[in-house]
């Protein structure tokens, strides 16, 4: 039996449906851009649907002479590496904060807290980083600081208390199973909705990250796909630095370039949010209820 519509709903639907189209005008408006051919742009300007197809854009951004190539590599293994390894430390020092049994619990639990209210700022980090740590223009800066976030940890813990049932880690222990074994083998089967969404937010963030490379990345090989970006919105010639004469580089796509670029930057991130979706509501609310 079908539920007809009342005069209200109808109207709620209509609202939501125009925000729909506000939001994904602009995104189609820039992929028929970068499937264009320059030209055609400069004539007419731009289209929802491409005047003239043209896969110059991506053909000159995906060429072994651009530097965004290189940037998209170090971006992809920045994003893997950074957020397996904040998954793995956060959750087993969530983990650990979870556990009665562990000794001044709750002196750390304050110093989490603490460290989520009130930081050092920006030049302590810039310091520590920099002439402590060593880490100024190396790949490691780019994800190293970012391997434990106090809020990420917080959520973990309050899941893993108040989501994983006691009997299961009491019958583990019974059984003989150690701590690294039950956490490996029972708890984090059960926390796929906090682990994804804590993962999808952490690969989120380290994907569009380009401060970082701005304060600490000197070397060009090093340079992240959103910073490099960035530096190509500000100066377009940024883009053609590899041309070998200066009637080579006007023969190279500038407006198209700039929105494949966009497309590629935000392609990952949108190919795995679907996947991930459905994780989101139950890993948060179920981590945040109760502190």
């Amino acid at each position: 039996m079908i539920k007809r519509l009342t005069f209200p709903n109808f109207i709620l639907n209509a609202i939501f449906m125009v925000y729909c189209a506000i939001c994904l005008i602009p995104l189609l408006i820039v992929l028929s851009v970068s499937l264009s051919d320059e030209q055609s742009i400069f004539q007419s300007g731009y289209h929802v649907i491409p005047l003239k197809f043209s896969l110059n854009a991506y053909s000159y951004i995906l060429n072994g002479n651009s530097p965004i190539l290189r940037a998209y590599l170090v971006t992809i293994i920045v994003t893997f590496v950074g957020t397996l390894l904040h998954l793995i430390i956060s959750s087993l020092f969530a983990y650990s904060l979870s556990r009665k049994e562990v000794k001044y619990r709750s002196i750390i639990s304050f110093l989490v807290v603490f460290c989520l209210l009130f930081s050092g700022g920006l030049v302590p980090s810039y310091i520590l980083i920099s002439k402590y740590l060593h880490l100024k223009d190396t790949i490691f800066v780019l994800f190293v600081p970012y391997l434990v976030s106090s809020v990420n940890v917080l959520i973990m813990r309050n899941f893993f208390t108040y989501t994983i049932p006691e009997s299961i880690i009491e019958s583990a222990r019974i059984d003989g199973s150690g701590e690294f074994h039950t956490f490996l083998k029972l708890v984090l089967p059960l926390s796929t909705p906090v682990i994804a969404t804590i993962g999808l937010f952490t690969a989120v963030f380290l994907w569009n990250d380009w401060f970082t490379a701005a304060l600490y990345i000197e070397n060009g090989k090093l340079y992240t796909l959103q910073f490099l970006l960035q530096s190509i919105m500000n100066n377009i010639a940024f883009l053609q630095g590899n041309a070998l004469t200066q009637k080579a580089a006007a023969l190279q796509p500038d407006e198209t370039a700039r929105m494949a670029t966009c497309v590629l930057s935000v392609g990952p991130i949108i190919l795995a949010y679907p996947y991930l979706q459905k994780y989101f509501v139950k890993g948060l609310t179920l981590g945040a209820v109760k502190s």
